[in-house]
């Protein structure tokens, strides 16, 4: 298994949407958090989650990253990582203002298939998102959840927290 560079990320919509589901689905609802939905859809309704999410992944496919990575196995997506580091005309309510430069680069949408956790999937796709971030001249950040397992998960591979933003929680990449 590699990870791959979509190219039109707009065209896997479908496809990601029902990725996106399966991991709604295996944190029973936890993630992604849909924070910004009062009643979320039951972790067994796709059409209630559809009807949330899929506007939201559109703009975020569309409009939001700058770089969309896979990694497929047998046909289907195992993993996803997204990269943002470009800012003007992005309406990215969930980024402090301080961060929006040319220096940042953030680490979204950064997802494994319940399936597929724990062989090491996660820590590679983190790994090359970090590797292409500095690549690119960037220090890479994640904005996550303080209740959410991830947020450990970036602890235990080299992110400090910086502060908290909203609901949100700041990470920072610390070699």
């Amino acid at each position: 298994m590699k990870i791959v560079k979509v190219e039109n990320p707009l065209s896997l919509k479908n496809e990601l949407l029902s990725f996106v589901f399966r991991v709604y689905q295996g944190t029973n609802g936890a993630y992604p958090a849909l924070e910004w939905v009062e009643n979320k859809p039951n972790p067994e309704d796709f059409e209630g989650f559809k009807r949330v999410y899929e506007p939201f992944l559109e703009f975020r496919l569309g409009k939001e990253f700058d770089e969309l990575y896979i990694l497929k196995g047998n046909g289907e997506i195992i993993g996803v990582i997204a990269l943002v580091y470009t800012f003007e005309d992005k309406n990215i309510w969930w980024v402090p203002e301080e961060l929006k430069n040319e220096k940042t680069g953030l680490i979204e949408f950064f997802m494994v298939d319940p399936a597929f956790r724990g062989r090491g999937y996660g820590s590679k796709l983190l790994e090359f998102a970090v590797k292409r971030l500095k690549e690119l001249g960037k220090e890479p950040y994640l904005i996550t959840f303080k209740h959410l397992g991830a947020y450990q998960y970036y602890l235990k591979r080299g992110f400090k927290e910086l502060g908290e933003y909203k609901d949100f929680v700041v990470l920072k990449y610390e070699d």
